[in-house]
């Protein structure tokens, strides 16, 4: 992996991480299903406004509509979706922790339906980096955590594990400001309707933490991290980019425990320092000739 591909893998894990801050003040203070529906409204109707500008078309192909759907979907109405519902009762760095199980999802994923394979040193990485996911949350869970948050968090990540598949379709050809916009519409439409059905009820109190995390969530991990996420998985494929949300729980331990005090006990140091092991040595797999696919499938 090049140094390019390695700065935008850090950047994306840093931004989205920190969603989970920002999204658990959103939460505090305003419905979720309707938060995260004006969330990506505003911030598709923004890429697409400025995809338009630098003279991209919405005229996609079959494959980039139909991953932009499924990722629009996968990870906004669902992913998201679950994870701000979750939120209401769960802390922000517990729902980091649980995101960054998916890689270990996406390789299963990778290998069952695409025939990917991944080098032994790879496997390895991979296993010591949950293996350290599940050092955390033992002692989150045995510390007291809301069991329906906790389910519906991972629920989601499964959602996501769908959506980081998808992205290989989306994220090929141009247009690719274009897809970014169009797939957070779709999950705004699609969160609309959960609102509508769920009876969610409009109260907000507005503060200005509300405002400021509201904000910001639309710009940097709406906007920008999705755009790098794009990028990233175009650059270097899904399986390889997928380890960077092992960096999640360094990171939404870190920004949860900053921002909104959330405690940082001995167990979650430890258990990130086996995550970092775990990301180091699937990185170092990656220097290597790459794993070629499975005769006869796409494993690009």
């Amino acid at each position: 992996m090049d140094i390019r591909a390695l700065a935008m893998g850090l950047a994306f894990a840093f931004i989205w991480a920190s969603a989970f801050s920002s999204g658990r003040i959103i939460v505090g203070a305003a419905p979720p299903l309707t938060a995260l529906c004006l969330r990506f409204l505003v911030s598709g109707l923004i890429g697409v406004g400025i995809a338009l500008a630098l003279g991209q078309s919405w005229r996609l192909t079959r494959p980039q509509w139909q991953g932009t759907l499924v990722f629009g979907l996968s990870q906004n109405a669902l992913y998201l979706g679950l994870n701000y519902v979750a939120m209401q009762t769960l802390e922000a760095s517990m729902a980091a922790i649980v995101a960054s199980s998916m890689p270990l999802l996406v390789a299963l994923f990778g290998w069952i339906a695409l025939g990917q394979r991944l080098r032994p040193l790879g496997a390895l990485g991979l296993a010591v980096g949950f293996a350290g996911v599940a050092v955390i949350m033992g002692s989150r869970i045995s510390g007291g955590v809301d069991p329906l948050g906790l389910g519906l968090t991972l629920a989601g990540v499964l959602a996501l594990t769908v959506a980081t598949l998808a992205v290989r379709t989306a994220s090929s050809g141009g247009n690719l400001l274009m897809i970014v916009g169009l797939q957070m519409l779709v999950g705004a439409a699609a969160l609309a309707l959960a609102a509508v059905l769920t009876g969610e009820r409009w109260e907000i109190d507005w503060t200005w933490p509300l405002i400021f995390a509201f904000s910001y969530t639309v710009v940097f991990p709406s906007l920008v991290a999705t755009w790098i996420w794009f990028l990233l998985v175009r650059r270097v494929g899904a399986v390889r980019a997928a380890t960077f949300h092992f960096l999640s729980p360094f990171f939404g331990v870190g920004i949860a425990a900053f921002l909104l005090g959330e405690r940082l006990g001995p167990a979650d140091i430890a258990g990130v320092a086996i995550v970092m092991a775990g990301i180091l040595a699937v990185q170092l797999s990656k220097q290597g000739p790459a794993a070629a696919p499975a005769k006869g499938r796409d494993g690009s």
